[in-house]
């Protein structure tokens, strides 16, 4: 057994919390489960798992929470009885023909088997089918989880240079007036007096 760890989190390391966390939010689990599934593949503990994901990596995915809980919703609506236990589908079957004497005939059972065989096979390739739209639908979900998150810290980023961008029209706002300071001090040093020819001349004060 590996020693747990105790060490810093990397960014991989929130990334798979994230998407754990958010596929058992989506799928109708808790979070606990989730933690013991990301601690058992980082040797962690479930309860640094679960403080790393409140403390820090949640904030990063608000957007993806929501999305992950809308589609817990829709899985819970589309999800028919037919759905959840296949097997009468395939089961279910005309009854099988008999003579008038009510005797079983052989093409009868020919015909049932193959009905049954062409179902289960109609079911295997609805089920294939079915695992290649749910794994395409889990990359793609985790483009846009990771999309959020990209989405979010651009945003923060946006907000630190617009604050930037403010302070720097403050401070080149201010230079400005002390400039026009100086040259107002400037000139209120110059004045001008006639000399001798009848000229201007300009005189320090």
């Amino acid at each position: 057994m590996s020693p747990t760890r105790q060490d810093a989190w990397s960014q991989d390391e929130d990334l798979l919390l994230a998407e754990v966390v958010l596929r058992h939010i989506r799928e109708g689990g808790t979070q606990l489960q989730a933690f013991e599934e990301v601690g058992k593949q980082l040797s962690r503990t479930p309860a640094a798992c679960g403080f790393r994901w409140n403390s820090y990596v949640r904030k990063q995915y608000k957007s993806g929470i929501e999305l992950a809980k809308k589609q817990r919703k829709e899985l819970k609506k589309h999800i028919t009885p037919a759905e959840a236990d296949p097997a009468p589908e395939i089961i279910k079957k005309e009854a099988v023909s008999t003579e008038p004497g009510g005797t079983l005939t052989f093409p009868a059972v020919i015909q049932f088997l193959e009905g049954i065989f062409k179902q289960v096979e109609n079911f295997a390739e609805l089920e294939e089918g079915s695992r290649k739209s749910s794994e395409k639908i889990k990359e793609l979900e985790k483009k846009t989880y990771y999309l959020a998150a990209e989405n979010e810290r651009l945003t923060e980023n946006l907000k630190a240079i617009e604050e930037d961008y403010r302070s720097l029209l403050e401070i080149m706002e201010r230079a400005r007036k002390m400039v026009v300071l100086q040259d107002e001090d400037r000139q209120s040093k110059v004045r001008f007096q006639m000399d001798k020819n009848g000229n201007l001349e300009r005189v320090e004060k």
